[in-house]
């Protein structure tokens, strides 16, 4: 999925402006990594793409259409394309993984096979595959609240590969994660996204994974895009002017 980013603004219930006029284009099958400091707006931006927010401002244009400008029907069809890892998933603590995982396919399933689903399993063979790609299909049947903070991350992963979106939002996907595992998570997405042509756009604090694994890197600063470059091209004095507000190191992950 394809889309553009035309002018978009957006201001908080406070009046403060939590992006300021910001526009890029993205072909459809791209994978682009988003960093800036905390609070630079990384997380509104996705929401918006997401279209859990409206820009107060500006266009958001999903492959040739505005998604507010069309049905409820049409944008719930949009919606369940587009799949987002959280950096906390918003998944029930008392629900086991396997139901987690399946829920990614709610907004695609019939309403009787949804309902079935929450009772009992539709499919356990696909929730597995996608755990054993992120090394927990030991995990499969097991309670939500028994996972570790990282855990529980890559189930959120699991359930967008398991939706398998055209397009793939992660917020700080692996902020719970070692660096080995960051890794393997990372490259997961990666690489689900090049076999399927799906986009996806990641929000990273840790700039050297970003570097490692995005061919296209956006960095955003004080709700305005810094620059829009590829990672080749991104140097350590851009890199420090964007990170100017926190301690003056780079972060990375630890």
């Amino acid at each position: 999925m394809g889309f553009s980013v035309q002018n978009v603004s957006f201001k908080h219930s406070n009046a403060t402006h939590a992006l300021k006029s910001i526009s890029f284009e993205v072909k459809s099958g791209e994978c682009i990594a988003i960093i800036g400091a905390s609070g630079s707006g990384k997380t509104t931006l996705l929401n918006l793409l997401a279209t859990s927010l409206k820009p107060t401002t500006g266009l958001i244009v999903h492959d040739g259409f505005n998604p507010w400008l069309v049905s409820k029907k049409a944008l719930k069809k949009l919606r369940s394309i587009i799949g987002t890892v959280h950096q906390s998933p918003p998944i029930p603590s008392q629900q086991r993984v396997v139901t987690a995982i399946l829920a990614g396919r709610l907004g695609k399933w019939p309403l009787w096979k949804s309902v079935v689903s929450l009772i009992y399993p539709m499919d356990t063979l696909g929730p597995y595959t996608c755990l054993e790609r992120l090394q927990l299909a030991d995990r499969l049947f097991d309670r939500c609240d028994s996972l570790s903070g990282g855990q529980l991350q890559r189930v959120g992963v699991a359930r967008v590969l398991y939706q398998a979106p055209q397009l793939i939002l992660a917020d700080e996907p692996v902020s719970a994660m070692d660096p080995v595992l960051s890794d393997l998570v990372i490259r997961e997405l990666v690489d689900e996204s090049t076999s399927r042509n799906a986009t996806l756009i990641a929000s990273l604090h840790a700039v050297d994974i970003a570097l490692r694994w995005f061919p296209r890197i956006i960095g955003i600063k004080n709700g305005e895009i810094a620059f829009d470059l590829s990672a080749a091209h991104v140097t350590e004095n851009m890199l420090k002017e964007l990170y100017a507000s926190e301690t003056g190191s780079l972060p990375t992950q630890a």
